[in-house]
Order: C-alpha cells, then structure tokens, then sequence
C-alpha cells in the first residue's frame, strides 16, 4: 500500500503552553522559525522552550497497528547492498585507525554499538529529505544515492502508540531503547526530515524485502530547463568571482560558470517546499569544472523526485524485491 505522497502539506502545531492545537502550512512555520509568528492562543514565539512545534497528525493511517505493514516505507542511502548482511562496520577500518581507536577490543566494543543501531525507514518525503540532507551536511554530493522500498514481514510486531524522535544528536537510535523484547518496530515522531510524519525504528529481522532504484533517476530531466541551464552557464566567461561574505577571505573565489548554476539552483529551489529550499540548493551547487549538461541532468532529476514522484515509484515498480 502506498500512502499518498505530499511534500507540501499542511501540518499540525500544539502548543506547550496552552496545548492549542492547529493546521499551517510550510510558510507559516518558516515565519514562525524566524520569529515572525505566535500561537494564536497564548501568543507565544518560537523563541520559548516550550513553544509551539510540529505534531503528528491525528489522522495518519499509520498510527493503525494492522496498516503499517502493510504501507510502503523509504530510506535513502549510499550503500549498495543496504541492510547489509552479516554488517560489519570495523571491516573498512584500516590497521592504523584501529590502533588509533586503542586496539582490537576496543574496536570489538564499537563494532558491537554499531550493530545494536536501530534502522530507520519513513515516508518517501522523509528519504528525499535525508538525503538532501546528508549531500549538504555529511559531504555526499558526489556520492551515488539509492532509494529503497522497504517491505516489512506481516508478523511484525509494533509498540504501541509512538514516540517523540528518540535519536541522539548524530541521529543514532539503539534498537534495544526502543523496542523491547518481543517488539520488532516503534513509531517515532520525525522532527527533521518530512516534519510531523511517522517514521519507523526497527530491526534487520522485522524487513521482509526491499527494492532499490539509483537515484536520481538517469531519464527523468526536464530536457527544456537542462537545454536552457546549459546555454545560461555556457553563456558566462568562466572567470573567476571572489567570495562574498563574513568568510570570503578563507574561501576560493568561484568560476562565473559556478556561480551562475548555483543561482539557477536557487531559482529551481523557488517552485519546492520551502523548507527544502535551502537544502536542495545545497545540495545542487554546481561543482567547479563540472560538465554543464551533467549538472543539469543531474539536478532536474533532484527536482523531480519531489515535483513528480509517480515516475520514481514507476521505476520501484520495475524492481524485483530483493530479500533482506
């Protein structure tokens, strides 16, 4: 099953304050991030510890026991072979980081925290917005991103209710915290990444298969905006711009080419969310010598998993499963 796909949906706000409880849009939080709107109950900003924030909507179909393993759930990720079997996160360590790290137990210790990670799987919004995030937060822009289809075993067993998004501040969960004995996944308010939302923290053992697309798609550019974001940048001089700024004096100065496709990110960014506006310009700067027209393949084919999903879940489609 597949839960309708809306990145610009309205969400509900609750007060903790005066627990007044009521529906904006994403404009209106943007405003009220930067202090330019009050509960209309108490008048209260953003500025309070317990200020009016984003709350799961009462009427998501996920909050149903018997529904959520049934629903489609997303995660996006640079590992190919995503969840990994037999995982072992000290393998791609090299002998000096090992030693580094105070040797083979200690190294054991920490492989072993790893593993005890619980997974995390959410709405389409929230995998798109993870990895918007992680290209401008972790330096993946030139990494290769898949997006996968998560299908969980009908025997799953949910904890009840949800819980407020129990990660720490590098978004790590440990499965045991959350789900205990005889429990497979919890639902947890998402904060971060399609805010409001539910997400899942669950075990390698509770998914029953997933399918996998690279993304973004190869074929799925608007050959129009690509044909005119190529002639923009080929237009300008390829001199050198200086930096602007507070810091423009520890930073290289930009190519005019490179300027010119950020601003034509910026410009695409204006039709999205607009809290995925910053990100998705971010996360679309042009690199310095990159090839234009695989710039603007490449950054269509971002836009596009947000203004037309049906073509991303066409391709999900396409994709055998592959068990977990």
């Amino acid at each position: 099953m597949e839960r309708r796909i809306d990145f610009w949906r309205e969400r509900q706000i609750l007060c903790g304050r005066c627990d007044h409880r009521w529906r904006v849009d994403l404009d209106w939080i943007d405003r009220w991030e930067q202090a330019k709107e009050t509960c209309p109950g108490c008048g209260m900003t953003c500025e309070h510890e317990d200020s009016p924030r984003v709350m799961l909507d009462s009427g998501d179909p996920a909050l149903d026991d018997d529904r959520v393993a049934r629903f489609s759930w997303y995660h996006t990720s640079t590992q190919a072979d995503w969840p990994t079997r037999n995982f072992d996160p000290a393998a791609v360590l090299a002998p000096e980081t090992r030693r580094m790290m105070g040797g083979e137990q200690r190294v054991s210790a920490w492989a072993a925290r790893q593993r005890a990670k619980a997974l995390h799987v959410g709405t389409y919004e929230a995998a798109v917005h993870n990895m918007l995030r992680r290209i401008c937060d972790q330096a993946d822009q030139h990494s290769q991103f898949y997006l996968y289809r998560v299908r969980l075993k009908s025997s799953v067993v949910v904890r009840e209710g949800w819980l407020v998004d129990p990660s720490n501040f590098v978004g790590d969960v440990v499965l045991d915290e959350v789900c205990p004995p005889g429990v497979d996944a919890a639902r947890y308010l998402n904060y971060h990444e399609d805010p409001g939302g539910l997400s899942l923290a669950l075990g390698r053992d509770a998914i029953a298969s997933v399918q996998r697309i690279a993304v973004p798609l190869p074929d799925t550019w608007d050959g129009g905006w690509v044909r005119e974001a190529v002639a923009a940048i080929e237009g300008v001089s390829g001199t050198a711009v200086p930096a602007t700024g507070k810091r423009a004096r520890f930073m290289r100065p930009s190519s005019s080419r490179a300027v010119r496709g950020r601003e034509l990110a910026a410009s695409l960014a204006g039709r999205l969310p607009v809290n995925l506006q910053g990100q998705f310009t971010s996360a679309a700067a042009s690199a310095e010598g990159e090839d234009p027209e695989q710039w603007a393949r490449r950054t269509s084919g971002l836009f596009n998993l947000i203004d037309d999903p049906t073509r991303v879940l066409a391709a999900l489609d396409r994709q055998d499963p592959l068990e977990a």
